[in-house]
C-alpha cells in the first residue's frame, strides 16, 4: 500500500478493492491515476447519480438532456441552443483571479464541443460577508476581475448573474459560471469516438504540469493551508481560447468533425475514456505525440493534467489536410495522439510500451455511493421579539445590504453587448435577452437562496426554480428548459446528504409539475473545511432560459409612465423564515419560510404572459428578496417614477405591516397597466389573487396601510442607499 499512499489517490479501500477485483490483477502507476481522475466525484457523479435521475428530463423542444457536455434545446426555425453551468469553487477559494478564469473557459468549452457559438455567460456567485471580511472582500474583487478578463478578451459577454453573500461561504466561496451557445440543429457534433480507424488529434493548448489532480482537488474538502492544493489550479489563457472558438467553429461547417471532445476535469484520462465508452469503441494513444511545455513530465502527469485550452478532435482518416490547413490559419497547435480502435480499451503507449491498459466502459462506471441520510433535528425557531418598526428606515436598509443592494460595480466590469445580440443588460431587468437568429428572443436567468434552503430544502429549492421562472415570464419569456447546480458540504455525513437529496426532490417536483425539462447540470460537494469541519448553506442553483417569440412583447421593469395603476398578482402569506428582512435583524433561520404551490405558480405564469403580449401590462417585475416594499422601490428607481402604494390592501390573510412589506413568498408579480380592468379580468379567470394596491406618479415612494403613512421616500434617497452601498464597502 505504500505505492499507492504515494500517489495520493482518492480512491476509498473499497473502491480501491473493486479496482483490483475487476482487472484481475495490481493496476500500475498510471492506471490508478486514470480511474483516479475518473471515478472523482467530480468525474463521476458516484454519490448523486442516483439521485439525479428524479429529475423529468424530457419535453417537447429537448433535442439532448442530461449525459452530454450541453443540453440542448429546439427554439425553431432550424436552430438550437445549448446550455450547461460549471463551477470551479475550491480552484476560486485557492486563487480566486485564475479559478474563476478557469470556470469561465471550461464551461465555454462545453458549448464548443457541441458544434455552437458561445453567446452568453452568466455567472452566480457566492461569498461571506463582505461588510466585515476582509478575505471575502478579496475573493470578491479577484473572482469579479477574472470573470471579467477572461469574457472581455474571448469576445462572450457576461449578461446576468446572482450574487449571494453569508457566513457560510467565508472559506468556501462558490463560482458558478453557465453558458449559452447557439447553432443549427442538424450540424451538432457529440463527444463520441464511433468509427474504428478514426483518428485521434489534440488540439490547442500544450500540456503543463497545472491542474494536477484537479479533478481530486475539487472532490475532497479544502485543505487547512491553501498552498498545498494550488498545484491543482489551472493557468487561464484566454487568447488561446478566442482562437479555438472561431477556427473549431470553422472546421465545424465543414462537416469533416467526427466527434469532439474537451479536455476539462481529469484531463486526457477522463476525455480519452469517456469518447471511447460513448461510441462503444476503444482508443490506442501514444503519449510521446503530445505535446508538453515542460521537461520530464512521466505518462501519469500528461494523463491527469488539466491545462486549459485543449480539445480532443475525431476525424476521418483522409480528412486531416483541410482540417489542418484551417487549424494553421488560425496558429492553432495541433497533434495527432492516436486512433480509434474496436477493442473496447484504452491503451496507452509512452516511449515504446504500453503503460496502461484498461477497458473504457469500466474506467467511466465508478461504483455509486448509496451515502446514508438523517434528517436534522428539528430546532424551534422563535419569531424576533417585537420592537420599534420603521418602515423607511427598513426600505433603505434592506436596500443598502449587499445581497439587494445594486450590483454595478461587478457588471459593469463585463463587456455585455460584444456580439450584438443583448436586448436587455445587467441591472435592466429581471432576466438578460438575446436576438436569435431565427427572429425570435431568448431570456436567460440563474437563481438561488441558501438561506431558505437551510430551514427547509425541499421548498427551498424548488423555490430557486421558481424565482428562475418568475424573472423569464417577468421579460416575456415561456420558461422552456432548465440547468441545475447543487452544491453542499461533504455527502458522507448524513443531514447534507439528507439536505441534498430533498432539495433534488423540490426541485423535481416543481419542474414536473410546470413541465420543464432539466436538460444538464453540475453537483458539487465537499464545499467545507478540513479543519473546522463546517459546511455550506444547501446551495442549489437553477438557471432557467425562455423564449420570447416577438420583440414587441418586451415590457420594461420600472415605472416610467404616470398615473398607471399598480396591480399586486399573488397572494403574501407571513413568510419570513430565510428573508431578509429577518437577515437584517439577526434572525435568519426563525420564522417560516416561503412554500412553493406549482399549479398556482403555472396559472400564474400564464396570466402574466397573456398580459404582457396583450398590452396590457406598461411594466412587470417579479417580488423576490425584500418582498413587496423592495420590490416597489426598484421599479421607481428603473423607471424614474414614484408611486403610492397601500399595502393593507394586498392579498394577504396576515395584517402584520412587516410581513406585508417584506415576505418572500414565491408566486407574486407587480405590474404597471393603464388597464385595471382588463388585468383584473385576466387574472381572476386564471383564479390568480390579486388587488389595484396604487398608483404611479410623483417622485416618492409611498406606502401606505390604509390612510395611515407608513413612509414616504423620494427616489434619490433610495438611489443613494441601492447603488452607493456596494463600492462603499469594496472601497
Amino acid at each position: 500500500m505504500t505505492g499507492l499512499e504515494s500517489l495520493r489517490l482518492g480512491l476509498s479501500p473499497a473502491e480501491i478493492a473493486a479496482v483490483r477485483k475487476r482487472l484481475g490483477r495490481e493496476p500500475n502507476e498510471v492506471e490508478w491515476s486514470i480511474i483516479d481522475a475518473e471515478w472523482s466525484e467530480h468525474s463521476s457523479y458516484k454519490s448523486s447519480k442516483a439521485l439525479l435521475k428524479l429529475f423529468p428530463t424530457k419535453g417537447k423542444r429537448v433535442v439532448l438532456g442530461p449525459g452530454y457536455d450541453a443540453g440542448v434545446v429546439d427554439v425553431g426555425g432550424g436552430y438550437v441552443v445549448t446550455l450547461h453551468i460549471e463551477s470551479h469553487n475550491h480552484p476560486s477559494a485557492v486563487d480566486p483571479y485564475g479559478g474563476a478564469s478557469t470556470g469561465i473557459g471550461g464551461v465555454l468549452r462545453d458549448i464548443l464541443s457541441m458544434g455552437t457559438r458561445p453567446i452568453a455567460l452568466v455567472d452566480i456567485l457566492r461569498f461571506g460577508r463582505i461588510e466585515n471580511s476582509p478575505r471575502s472582500r478579496w475573493l470578491f474583487r479577484n473572482v469579479t476581475r477574472g470573470i471579467a478578463d477572461y469574457g472581455n478578451c474571448v469576445g462572450v459577454p457576461t449578461v446576468a448573474g446572482d450574487i449571494e453573500f453569508d457566513e457560510s461561504f467565508e472559506n468556501n466561496c462558490l463560482v458558478d459560471v453557465a453558458c449559452v451557445g447557439i447553432g443549427r440543429k442538424g450540424r451538432l457534433i457529440l463527444g463520441e469516438a464511433k468509427y474504428p480507424g478514426d483518428l485521434l488529434v489534440l488540439v490547442g493548448g500544450s500540456t503543463g504540469r497545472d491542474g494536477i489532480r484537479g479533478a481530486a482537488f475539487a472532490s475532497k474538502n479544502l485543505s487547512k493551508s491553501a498552498d498545498d492544493d494550488r498545484s491543482s489550479v489551472q493557468v487561464p489563457d484566454p487568447f488561446t481560447k478566442k482562437l479555438l472558438i472561431d477556427s473549431l467553429l470553422e472546421v465545424a461547417d465543414t462537416g469533416l468533425l467526427r466527434g469532439m471532445k474537451d479536455l476539462g476535469g481529469g484531463g486526457l484520462s477522463t476525455a480519452l475514456s469517456e469518447v471511447a465508452s460513448n461510441g462503444g469503441t476503444g482508443v490506442d494513444v501514444d503519449l510521446d505525440r503530445v505535446r508538453c511545455r515542460e521537461a520530464g513530465m512521466p505518462p501519469a502527469e500528461i494523463m491527469i493534467s488539466e491545462s486549459q485550452e485543449r480539445m480532443l478532435l475525431m476525424l476521418k482518416a483522409g480528412s486531416t489536410d483541410a482540417v489542418f490547413e484551417i487549424l494553421d490559419k488560425y496558429e492553432v497547435s495541433h497533434s495527432t495522439i492516436g486512433r480509434v480502435t474496436d477493442d473496447g480499451l484504452l491503451t496507452i503507449r509512452w516511449k515504446g510500451a504500453v503503460v496502461a491498459r484498461l477497458p473504457a466502459e469500466f474506467v467511466v462506471k465508478a461504483p455509486l455511493i448509496p451515502w446514508p441520510s438523517k434528517e436534522p433535528a428539528k430546532v424551534r425557531r422563535a419569531t424576533p421579539a417585537a420592537r420599534t418598526f420603521d418602515v423607511g428606515r427598513s426600505v433603505l436598509s434592506l436596500l443598502a445590504s449587499p445581497n439587494i443592494a445594486s450590483k454595478r460595480w461587478v457588471y459593469q466590469q463585463y463587456d455585455h453587448e460584444v456580439g450584438l445580440r443583448t436586448v436587455l443588460k445587467p441591472g435592466q431587468h429581471d432576466s438578460a435577452l438575446l436576438k436569435l437568429p431565427n427572429g425570435h428572443l431568448l431570456a436567460v436567468k440563474g437563481d438561488g437562496n441558501s438561506a431558505q434552503c437551510a430551514i427547509d430544502p425541499y421548498n427551498g429549492a424548488a423555490g430557486c426554480v421558481a424565482e428562475s421562472c418568475r424573472n423569464v415570464v417577468a421579460v416575456g419569456g415561456e420558461p422552456i428548459a432548465m440547468v441545475d447546480h447543487l452544491q453542499f458540504g461533504d455527502p458522507s455525513d448524513p443531514e447534507v446528504y439528507w439536505s441534498f437529496r430533498r432539495s433534488i426532490e423540490g426541485m423535481a417536483d416543481y419542474c414536473a409539475g410546470l413541465g420543464l425539462p432539466v436538460v444538464g447540470g453540475k453537483v458539487s460537494f465537499y464545499n467545507e473545511d478540513s479543519a473546522s469541519k463546517k459546511a455550506i448553506k444547501p446551495s442549489p442553483i437553477s438557471l432557467v432560459v425562455g423564449l420570447v417569440e416577438d420583440e414587441k412583447h418586451i415590457v420594461p421593469m420600472g415605472f416610467v409612465e404616470r398615473a398607471l395603476s399598480v396591480v399586486v398578482a399573488g397572494e403574501t402569506r407571513a413568510e419570513l423564515g430565510g428573508s431578509e428582512y429577518y437577515r437584517l435583524l439577526g434572525a435568519l433561520d426563525a420564522g417560516t419560510p416561503p412554500h412553493v404551490d406549482v399549479k398556482k405558480d403555472a396559472a400564474l405564469y400564464r396570466a402574466v404572459l397573456d398580459l404582457i403580449r396583450s398590452g396590457t401590462a406598461a411594466s412587470v417585475h417579479d417580488v423576490s428578496r425584500g418582498g413587496v416594499a423592495i420590490a416597489l422601490a426598484e421599479m421607481c428607481l428603473a423607471g424614474g417614477s414614484g408611486a403610492a402604494v397601500d399595502l393593507g390592501a394586498l392579498p394577504s390573510a396576515s395584517k402584520s405591516v412587516s410581513a406585508l412589506a417584506f415576505s418572500e413568498s414565491h408566486g407574486r408579480f407587480l405590474i404597471a397597466t393603464d388597464d385595471p380592468r382588463q388585468a383584473g379580468r385576466v387574472l381572476r379567470s386564471s383564479g390568480i389573487p390579486f388587488a389595484i394596491v396604487g398608483e404611479t406618479g410623483g417622485d416618492s415612494l409611498v406606502l401606505r396601510s390604509g390612510t395611515r403613512v407608513l413612509s414616504e421616500l423620494e427616489n434619490d434617497v433610495l438611489h443613494m442607499s441601492f447603488e452607493e452601498s456596494l463600492p462603499r464597502m469594496m472601497d
